[in-house]
């Protein structure tokens, strides 16, 4: 008898878990995309990269890096994105809703570009389940910034960009990433930034660095002032006199922190790792030194400096032509399968 029932209820959950399993993979595609791992470093680990911002076209980078994370190094890749329930069609500038941040539960590593986002509580809760268990994370430009959170009886409210709560200034970004919302320390669409490679003191022999030696990005410069002296710095950028990689450097008092790294940790929770870049639209993408200091900082916090190379390919894999950044600058009507 217990036997009998014992196989009927196996079987019942073996069904369930097929169930469960199918659903979520009919999800692809339609609520997130993912990326199976080919050979190389990577295979076995797992990356979740959320995009998630009104302006600087997340929406199209994130799938970029997750191709060339999985299909040159072997790392499973899921991309996450911000979808209006009511049409299933990806809108960055809709703040309340990122699904499929469960996926986090089995990631080695996050990557994420978002900005003043107000989720609701069960997404922020895989959020803070995933900062809790230490692990590492990029964050990218706006994700100095990255929640706005309203209802201020929130356990996440304190996570606000502008938060006066003690032991909370400046919210997530700046307690965790290392700032939080400051200003444009250039002109906003008027001038780009130059990495600074030579002439300033950085680590300049970090891992993450190698093989890094041309940075100019069309986004400007952000004003950084509160980034902890614990934090490395691992490139100053300067503005440049317009938006070109030609134009000159402006005047030194330009010059910010955009890469670094440091520790992080909530409140009982584990202490771990972070890289954070005022860089990150998706024409900064362009630049392939762009696209090789994500790469290497992957493998950095993956614990992995030794596979570190100049010579990786950061090659896009297929077509890439990314939007001028801009608010409601993003392309309409957009499914999260067209990102493929």
């Amino acid at each position: 008898m217990k036997t009998t029932f014992r196989r009927k209820f196996t079987g019942i959950m073996t069904v369930a878990f097929a169930l469960i399993f199918s659903l979520a993979c009919a999800q692809n595609g339609e609520t997130f995309l993912q990326f199976e791992g080919k050979s190389g470093p990577g295979k076995g680990k797992h990356v979740v990269l959320i995009s998630g911002d009104d302006e600087y076209r997340s929406e199209e980078s994130m799938p970029m890096m997750a191709k060339i994370l999985s299909e040159k190094y072997g790392f499973t890749t899921t991309v996450l994105f911000p979808i209006n329930p009511e049409t299933g069609d990806v809108v960055p500038s809709y703040q309340n809703n990122i699904p499929g941040l469960e996926h986090l539960k089995d990631a080695d590593l996050m990557i994420m570009l978002i900005r003043f986002r107000d989720l609701p509580m069960d997404q922020m809760k895989h959020l803070e389940d995933y900062f809790k268990a230490g692990k590492p994370f990029i964050a990218l430009r706006t994700s100095t910034h990255p929640f706005a959170i309203k209802d201020q009886n929130s356990p996440y409210f304190k996570w606000t960009w502008n938060s006066k709560v003690p032991g909370w200034e400046g919210g997530f970004g700046q307690q965790v990433v290392g700032e939080t919302w400051v200003a444009h320390h250039g002109i906003h669409k008027s001038e780009g930034t130059r990495a600074l490679i030579d002439g300033v003191d950085r680590d300049a022999d970090h891992p993450i660095l190698r093989g890094v030696d041309d940075i100019w990005a069309p986004t400007d410069v952000y004003s950084i002032k509160n980034l902890p002296s614990s934090a490395n710095v691992l490139l100053y950028g300067q503005s440049t006199a317009g938006m070109t990689a030609e134009a000159p450097l402006m005047y030194e008092k330009s010059i910010m922190p955009i890469a670094w790294t440091k520790e992080y940790s909530l409140e009982g929770g584990k202490t771990g790792m972070v890289f954070g870049s005022t860089l990150g639209s998706s024409l900064d993408f362009e630049s392939e030194d762009m696209r090789r200091l994500i790469l290497n900082a992957s493998f950095w916090l993956l614990k992995m400096p030794e596979v570190i190379t100049p010579e990786l390919s950061v090659d896009i894999v297929g077509n890439y032509d990314p939007t001028m950044f801009g608010f409601d600058s993003f392309r309409k009507g957009m499914k999260v399968s067209d990102f493929k």
